[in-house]
């Protein structure tokens, strides 16, 4: 249940990012690296629903949640340059936690597996 959830979370991250970007006023570098990170999200729990392995869908997890901190960071950017006003940062900074969370959890319960064998 908890990876579909984790998809369903992630997707509407990347298409929420994908809105942001075509009505605000941001450079387009930033554009395309948050567009870039948080699809990136997407597609790695997209992944991860069909791993070859344990190790390969913890990899997945560990590379959308290093991505979703990116989106945070590009994020943060875009509301300090005066880009997004406060709600709309808030709101896709807390998308970015909750997924963020999720996948913590699931790093770590992946790790406990592969620790017994």
């Amino acid at each position: 249940m908890a990876k579909n959830l984790l998809l369903e979370y992630s997707e509407k991250l990347a298409c929420d990012i994908l809105v942001l970007c075509n009505n605000h006023k941001i450079d387009s570098n930033t554009v395309y690296q948050i567009k870039k990170s948080s699809s990136s999200i997407f597609a790695n729990v997209s992944e991860a629903q069909y791993p070859q392995s344990l190790a390969d869908m913890l990899s997945k997890f560990e590379i959308a949640r290093k991505e979703c901190a990116e989106t945070e960071g590009w994020l943060k950017l875009i509301f300090s340059a005066g880009s997004i006003n406060e709600d709309t940062f808030k709101k896709h900074r807390n998308m970015c936690g909750r997924i963020r969370r999720m996948l913590t959890s699931s790093c770590i319960t992946i790790e406990n597996k592969l620790k017994q064998g």
